[in-house]
């Protein structure tokens, strides 16, 4: 199975399915923003379903981006919705599920680096880690290395 690009839906019959009445005669329409509610500030690009909020700026470049964010969708969920999911002949292997799912798994890893950095600053201007340091220190390691692990 793969992500065919060509298969995803037309823009402008994307977006009224999802309710959102677009105003406008050029390639750039204007519509209410579903992301806070907004009367009139979404601009989308009607050709290649790019899209931006200009008061929350909220954005992406096409129907799948705002199906994503929309929808609270990942990657290959969102591609099977919006039909661009295919057979492409090749045997389906399974993969091990992911922990968490993507974007969750880079806030881990965000937070888990940011306590890291913090603790080595420490150690390089003499103090020494107490020994729960030590021990939270360590734990933000081995849920790194699970998350590489997993996505690697």
């Amino acid at each position: 199975m793969t992500f065919d690009r060509t298969k995803l839906p037309d823009p402008a019959t994307y977006f009224d399915g999802e309710g959102l009445t677009l105003k406008g005669r050029g390639e750039w329409r204007t519509t209410a923003c579903t992301f806070h509610d907004g009367s009139d500030s979404m601009r989308i690009n009607v050709r290649n379903g790019a899209w931006v909020c200009m008061a929350c700026g909220a954005k992406g470049g096409d129907v799948l981006a705002y199906h994503m964010e929309a929808h609270g969708l990942e990657f290959v969920d969102t591609a099977k919705a919006l039909g661009a999911w295919v057979d492409d002949g090749k045997p389906h292997r399974e993969q091990k599920p992911a922990p968490l799912p993507p974007r969750a798994a880079l806030q881990v890893i965000g937070f888990e680096a940011t306590l890291a950095a913090v603790a080595a600053a420490n150690v390089a201007h003499g103090r020494a880690l107490t020994e729960p340091d030590r021990f939270r220190l360590l734990t933000a390691a081995a849920r790194i290395n699970r998350l590489v692990e997993a996505y690697a």
